[in-house]
């Protein structure tokens, strides 16, 4: 299979793209942010991802206790024509790692507004995260 979740060089994990499915598979918000999605809803879809994030980080490390550093958020948000509110979407997913990971929680990020995303996710996010043996 040509995706891995998950791809570790050194001390560093990089997280594939993960979108803003619940834990039965099904997209929690689809569309465009700014059209279709308020702020708001693009804000809980990018707190879905960073969930599904964090269950692909255990699923490789099997504790989050292993994680030092959030190093890179990378968000892309499903916008419509015109939106340019993608940081304060992307803000549902920085706070959940700060609630989550305290001070080794804050990240660069990036949010980036784009056409459209696969099967019409809202947010797809990727991480870089530091991690310890």
């Amino acid at each position: 299979f040509t995706y891995i979740p998950a791809n570790r060089t050194g001390n560093l994990l990089y997280l594939s793209g993960q979108d803003a499915r619940d834990a039965n598979g099904v997209l929690i918000h689809e569309g465009k942010v700014g059209s279709d999605l308020t702020i708001e809803q693009g804000r809980e879809a990018a707190r879905q991802v960073i969930i599904n994030c964090l269950a692909v980080l255990k699923g490789y490390l099997g504790d989050l206790d292993r994680v030092v550093k959030i190093v890179k958020l990378l968000g892309f948000v499903n916008s419509a024509p015109g939106f340019g509110d993608q940081p304060y979407v992307m803000n549902g997913a920085s706070d959940l790692l700060v609630d989550v990971f305290g001070e080794n929680g804050r990240h660069a990020r990036s949010a980036i507004g784009t056409s459209d995303l696969p099967f019409h996710t809202p947010v797809e996010i990727e991480l870089i995260v530091e991690i310890r043996d």
